[in-house]
């Protein structure tokens, strides 16, 4: 009945957040095994939640960062880094979509920040509309597999999984799947004879490429001065700290600053410096020092409408997540659960079948539901399954989420199509359209990371 409820009422249009709640109420109104005053009780029982402090922390993070006009540095990074190949602002949306996904963690983010610009260049240069969203929207994906990312906060939380250890298994893919998106833009390159989209310069690929550098090399000459010199671990990351921003006054890098926001949210996570909860709120200093001191564009005017986007978001992602929480809790209770994953055990116990079925069925729910909400509606069902057949719930998560986001590209409910349709002031179905020959690449990762899973689990493994 407590399904049945749930699919009536999001038949109904109703929001699926009121319609997991409204579910849950009326059928313990129906069955009256419960008091009414559980589904409040379990819904602020669900956000009571450490882990979950890094939600809104981490959404106000990428907000600074998109506000403070540190995604025309990005773009002019990426511009100098890989503009000269042919097919150069294909590359150049990629490689940018990289960079800004270790700051907003999100798809949308990325999508309704970077695309505007990216889309209105591609336009300007001779691109297609057609291919120059199409492009857009497959690098949006990137936002939430490479750290931070809030989806794996939610996934984290909702599974008692390491938030750590799904953002250093993010990395690997986010790599596969840049390169792949990559080698999509050349093949379009090759094939429709185009050229590069700015000169090759010397000076400046290598000021790039010395922006990598230092972003490699900061690390690990931290860790050989901490472990090797058994110099102090806390003042040698702040002496640090001080030499990246010595190092930018110096040579005026483009955004070695911002491009160095995961390393620092990876490095102090996986050193025990803070944990991912503490981890956000340091991203949010850190994305507050380059606004307001460094790079001086982030004004107190602005300021104050950020925090009230990041409140009016937040609230949205924590009432879904409350939501959630009684309506899994009541799958369970009633046994809902229990059933699911005795009919998949009974169908299989071979682990590649399940995975097989479990990306069907969250690449159907990502098209209908956004990914918070799916997240936690589907945790609470797969996981149990996925850890019966001995998958890692680490890879699982990456799998989920790379999943969801694919989801988010599709009809009818893909928010990036949504936002790429107003921001490239293309139809709905043009739009649609366009995403489709950039779900090849996609989906190619998602086969690889589903079935290598060495590729999710070197990295977490090794720190964790």
């Amino acid at each position: 009945m407590l399904k049945i409820l749930f699919l009536f009422f999001m038949a109904g249009g109703i929001p699926v957040a009121i319609a997991m709640a409204g579910a849950s109420l009326v059928y313990i109104l129906i069955t009256g095994n419960l008091p009414p005053f559980v589904v409040v009780h379990r819904m602020v029982s669900g956000i009571d939640s450490f882990p979950l402090l890094a939600v809104p922390f981490f959404i106000l993070a990428g907000n600074l960062m998109n506000n403070a006009g540190i995604t025309t540095r990005i773009y002019n990074f990426a511009l100098a880094l890989v503009g000269w190949l042919k097919g150069g602002l294909g590359h150049v949306n990629i490689v940018g979509s990289v960079v800004f996904a270790g700051m907003s963690g999100t798809a949308i983010a990325d999508a309704a920040g970077l695309g505007t610009i990216e889309i209105k260049a591609m336009k300007e240069h001779g691109y297609s509309t057609e291919f120059a969203v199409g492009v857009t929207a497959a690098s949006a994906t990137l936002g939430p597999i490479i750290p931070p990312s809030l989806p794996f906060v939610i996934y984290g939380m909702m599974g008692n999984v390491s938030i750590g250890a799904l953002f250093l298994a993010g990395l690997m893919p986010g790599l596969l799947m840049t390169i792949l998106m990559m080698l999509t833009v050349a093949y379009y390159a090759h094939k429709n004879g185009w050229g590069s989209d700015t000169k090759f310069s010397a000076p400046r690929l290598i000021k790039a490429l010395s922006e990598l550098a230092v972003v490699v090399g900061w690390p690990l000459g931290l860790w050989l001065l901490v472990s090797k010199f058994d110099l102090p671990a806390q003042p040698t990351v702040f002496a640090g700290l001080a030499s990246l921003f010595v190092l930018d006054k110096i040579f005026r890098f483009e955004a070695l600053l911002p491009i160095m926001t995961p390393v620092l949210l990876i490095g102090g996570m996986s050193t025990g410096l803070f944990t991912p909860t503490e981890g956000a709120i340091a991203a949010c200093l850190w994305a507050m020092i380059l606004g307001f001191a460094w790079y001086r564009t982030l004004k107190w005017k602005m300021f104050l409408k950020v925090c009230l986007d990041t409140i009016e978001t937040t609230s949205t992602v924590l009432f879904i997540v409350a939501a959630a929480s009684i309506f899994g809790w009541m799958l369970t209770a009633t046994g809902v659960t229990t059933d699911i994953a005795a009919w998949v055990l009974g169908f299989t116990r071979e682990a590649w079948v399940f995975l097989l079925l479990a990306n069907l069925l969250m690449l159907f729910v990502g098209c209908f539901l956004e990914p918070t909400a799916a997240i936690t509606i589907l945790v609470p069902i797969l996981l149990p399954i996925a850890l019966q057949l001995g998958i890692d719930p680490v890879h699982f998560g990456l799998v989920m989420v790379l999943n969801l986001m694919i989801g988010l590209l599709h009809p009818p409910m893909g928010l990036v199509l949504f936002v790429l349709a107003r921001v490239a002031g293309l139809s709905f179905e043009r739009t649609t359209m366009a995403i489709l020959p950039w779900l090849v690449p996609l989906l190619l990762s998602l086969a690889i990371i589903t079935y290598v899973p060495s590729l999710v689990l070197w990295l977490p493994k090794m720190f964790f």
